[in-house]
């Protein structure tokens, strides 16, 4: 059937206040003109990020009340640990708050002198937790990966002749590669099995651990079964416990493909790495049996990754994410083709190609989506990933200039995307008025979550 209908029924809901045009130019201005600062309250339509944003089921609630707060050895973290293991297949299951912890924590373990990370593209927390201990992230998607309007159907592979160069040239000082799945900064794109293998063969070729980061493993999962050839037949099960078998550790958020509100995990069969882990772990989140989370979280986050596999689950999210990017691509915007599974990536740099990445276009496409309809979305672009030279103090631009409307596992219905496409569509017929914007304030890491921006004349 055409019609894309949700596998749910709604059972509890939460109202939406409806602002004006001129509320939001207020609060806006409040805000330092970051979506970031904006009350959620006064957002209609929330697409800022889907990690901790999802609606829980009723057996994720039920499942809840049964959690054990004990401190130590609870029921709940047995539980957890059981459906960890039972997807990813690792014997070491450590629990975090969410999945920058788990980031934090391995590569605190991992960190050497002089140490080179290699992936498809790091997310911004990943590049942070590798940067801040004074160790290097280089992205090698490859090149269709950095061409939005291209189609192909695993634009998050990693370049493996580039791979190779670089765990030749870097030999000895790479600890990990790290694949993220699906590729967030280059637009939610999958990666291929084939690509999976290779890479984990490569990495342990030149001995370097192959990580996942793994927030989306599922969509990636249901990605390779409508794409690869010889995994149609499998079940998201049966192809996401394959992904986990090539790698040597993963860490995941919880609040992304667990379909849970906090938490996530680090996972691995080193267990030395895993001690070394859990010594941190207790320093910095929790016993090893908490992490950091109640006991009720963990048995969540247990029933989530069991419902996020389910096929009709599965094929209601990666459709109604392409129906969002077919409505808006039909009126002329340039997204990232095709689409991801969590969310949809305008192109904001070919959307406002009058304004430079210095002035950040897809900030300045943000908050117009947001004062003409009350929609919340987040720059990646050169406020998250641009940066001044150390030597020449020049602009340096991110590769690409992306708006990310992320969007809440089972939270909008079709109306909801329906509304959101006519908003930016009446954006984009006034696009040439819009003008750029500069920055005031920004932190030394993470900038875009707390930077504060004046516009331009």
């Amino acid at each position: 059937m055409k019609t894309i209908i949700e596998p749910f029924k709604i059972k509890s809901v939460e109202p939406i206040r409806m602002s004006s045009v001129q509320e939001r130019a207020e609060i806006l201005k409040r805000a330092g003109y970051n979506p970031f600062a904006i009350r959620a309250e006064d957002v209609l339509i929330d697409y800022l990020t889907d990690s901790g944003t999802s609606s829980m089921s009723s057996e994720q609630w039920a499942a809840m009340m049964r959690g054990d707060e004990s401190y130590a050895g609870s029921r709940s973290f047995f539980r957890f640990e059981e459906e960890v293991r039972r997807i990813t297949g690792f014997r070491n299951i450590i629990p975090t708050h969410q999945g920058r912890a788990a980031e934090k924590i391995l590569f605190n373990v991992l960190h050497k002198p002089g140490a080179v990370y290699l992936g498809n593209t790091h997310f911004d927390t990943t590049r942070a937790n590798i940067e801040y201990l004074g160790d290097e992230a280089i992205d090698l998607v490859i090149p269709e990966g950095l061409i939005p309007s291209k189609i192909h159907p695993f634009k998050g592979n990693i370049d493996l002749e580039r791979l190779e160069d670089n765990l030749k040239k870097h030999k000895g000082q790479v600890p990990a590669v790290i694949t993220t799945v699906t590729n967030n900064s280059g637009g939610g794109q999958p990666v291929s099995m084939e690509n999976i293998r290779e890479t984990s063969r490569l990495a342990r070729k030149y001995g370097a651990l192959f990580v996942l980061d793994s927030a989306r493993f599922a969509e990636n999962a249901y990605f390779i079964k409508m794409r690869e050839r010889d995994y149609a037949d499998k079940s998201p099960r049966e192809i996401a416990q394959e992904i986990f078998s090539y790698a040597d550790a993963t860490t995941m958020s919880a609040k992304k493909d667990g379909l849970a509100n906090i938490g996530g995990f680090l996972a691995c069969n080193d267990d030395d790495l895993a001690a070394e882990a859990r010594n941190l772990l207790i320093l910095t989140e929790g016993f090893p049996t908490y992490g950091g989370l109640a006991g009720r979280d963990l048995d969540a986050i247990a029933q989530g990754l069991r419902e996020v596999l389910e096929e009709d689950y599965l094929h209601y999210r990666v459709r109604s994410t392409a129906y969002f990017a077919e409505k808006i691509s039909e009126a002329g915007v340039p997204l990232i083709l095709p689409p991801g599974g969590h969310a949809v990536y305008i192109d904001a740099g070919a959307f406002l190609d009058h304004i430079p990445p210095e002035q950040f276009p897809g900030q300045v496409l943000a908050n117009e989506i947001y004062l003409h309809g009350g929609i919340r979305g987040v720059e990646i672009g050169s406020v998250m990933f641009g940066k001044q030279d150390p030597e020449t103090g020049a602009f340096q631009p991110a590769v690409l200039e992306l708006l990310r409307l992320a969007i809440p596992r089972r939270v909008y219905t079709q109306s909801h995307v329906d509304y959101s496409a006519e908003v930016i569509t009446e954006v984009y017929k006034k696009r040439r008025e819009l003008r750029g914007f500069k920055i005031v304030y920004e932190a030394p890491y993470l900038r875009h979550f707390t930077a504060r921006f004046e516009p331009l004349a």
